[in-house]
């Protein structure tokens, strides 16, 4: 029987139990979750949340402690800048071991453990996508048969520009030709009204005669 027999022994010799959990917090901080299997994941749950609790309160002794544990500079830096900002309101329970099956080659159960604030779906952090329609900045591509239609297009306007020229050039000097046939038809008119009255007076005259 087992009783008061809580260590879990994982087939080694403790300094080799300790470098092994060591790592795997280690790379737990840096990484947020790992795989491993269930026996180990356990045994090391109850190696990373009492030092997690320690890192909540920042001083020199805190920090010397917590990397008696993790000998990793670069994580116990991590744990009391990153990680701290996260789980600093939670009281406890700063890991979460998700199932994953067995493995082939020997059948272990194996497991997903994670730190449980840096889980997006399970904690509905996630940003939300912001809602403003893209728009094109300058022009988009176009397919072959469009740009065909578009050459075509602009090589009839070009065709047609030549001959709008010309009937503009000729509504230009249509309105000189109106002025000048306007004012040659009043000196027109008024020859003939003088030639008009003295008509009838040669004919008077003759009459007298």
């Amino acid at each position: 029987m087992r009783h008061a027999n809580k260590t879990k022994y994982l087939g080694r010799k403790a300094q080799h139990r300790r470098a092994m959990l060591a790592n795997m917090a280690s790379s737990l901080i840096e990484h947020k979750r790992i795989n491993t299997t269930v026996a180990k994941a356990k045994a090391l749950k109850r190696y990373v949340e009492p030092l997690i609790t320690k890192s909540k309160e920042d001083n020199t002794h805190n920090r010397r402690v917590v990397f008696s544990y993790l000998r990793d500079k670069n994580a116990t830096a991590e744990l009391f800048r990153e990680v701290v900002d996260k789980v600093g309101d939670r009281p406890g329970g700063y890991t979460r071991i998700i199932r994953t099956g067995n493995r082939l080659g020997d059948n272990a159960e194996m497991c997903l453990i994670e730190l449980v604030d840096f889980n997006e779906l399970y904690t509905g952090s996630k940003k939300e996508k912001s809602k403003s329609r893209r728009r094109r900045r300058g022009g988009s591509k176009k397919t072959g048969d469009a740009a065909a239609k578009e050459g075509s297009a602009q090589a009839q306007t070009d065709d047609a520009s030549p001959a709008k020229e010309e009937s503009t050039a000729e509504k230009q000097k249509s309105p000189q030709a109106d002025e000048t046939k306007t004012a040659s038809a009043p000196k027109e008119a008024g020859s003939k009204g003088e030639e008009s009255p003295s008509a009838p007076k040669e004919d008077g005259n003759e009459a007298k005669q």
